[in-house]
């Protein structure tokens, strides 16, 4: 068997998700693709197929839990986490992955098209430029510097009561005391890594008054 499909299996009951075949080997399929794209697109620095399942596609399925919604937004999706795995495993969710970087949008693009993912769609911008009529419920985000910066270039793509979840490393407490706003800090598990995980959940109401 695949290490990474063992990999991915272990770590998805280790999570509580649903063990889905389909979905996994899509997840196989995702992983395949960024092995073979990164040479020419540095999509990422990690190179070997079994740290990519932990490091990137375990981490990305930590935050399932905390989606609200149905349509959510990931900013600076880069190499489409974490909103391609989620995408994979949330099929009734629509999801828009945004990056600035016109090398990654190709490959995610291309990634959409070779999963044959219906509920993804990509867009190459900066978020402060970005537009959308309808809003969003959750924005999610792995790559923003500081919570401030995602506060402020986000506001105008929240839904009235939409979610901004922030994945983090070390509990950024100093960035939460800044923005003088509600926000929880919820401690994340992922399987594999002994190095700290936290999601930051702010809601609009609490955060944006």
């Amino acid at each position: 068997m695949d290490k990474c499909y063992g990999l991915l299996e272990a770590g998805l009951n280790e999570l509580g998700l649903s063990i889905s075949y389909e979905k996994i080997n899509a997840l196989i399929a995702f992983l395949a693709l960024i092995e073979k794209w990164n040479k020419a697109y540095n999509l990422t620095a990690i190179r070997n197929k079994e740290d990519m399942a932990v490091l990137h596609i375990l981490d990305s399925l930590t935050v399932l839990p905390y989606l609200s919604g149905s349509r959510v937004l990931d900013i600076g999706t880069g190499a489409g986490l974490p909103g391609i795995p989620l995408a994979i495993y949330k099929p009734e969710m629509e999801f828009v992955l945004l990056d600035s970087n016109a090398k990654k949008t190709r490959f995610v693009q291309q990634a959409i098209l070779e999963l044959g993912l219906k509920n993804v769609h990509v867009c190459h911008s900066r978020v402060e430029q970005y537009h959308d009529t309808e809003g969003f419920n959750t924005i999610v985000s792995r790559a923003f510097s500081s919570l401030q910066d995602m506060v402020g270039k986000t506001k105008h793509l929240l839904h009235e009561n939409g979610l901004l979840l922030a994945m983090k490393g070390q509990k950024p407490v100093k960035e939460l005391e800044q923005l003088s706003m509600p926000g929880e800090i919820v401690s994340l598990h992922v399987p594999g890594i002994d190095a700290e995980r936290c999601l930051v959940r702010i809601e609009k109401g609490g955060a944006y008054g």
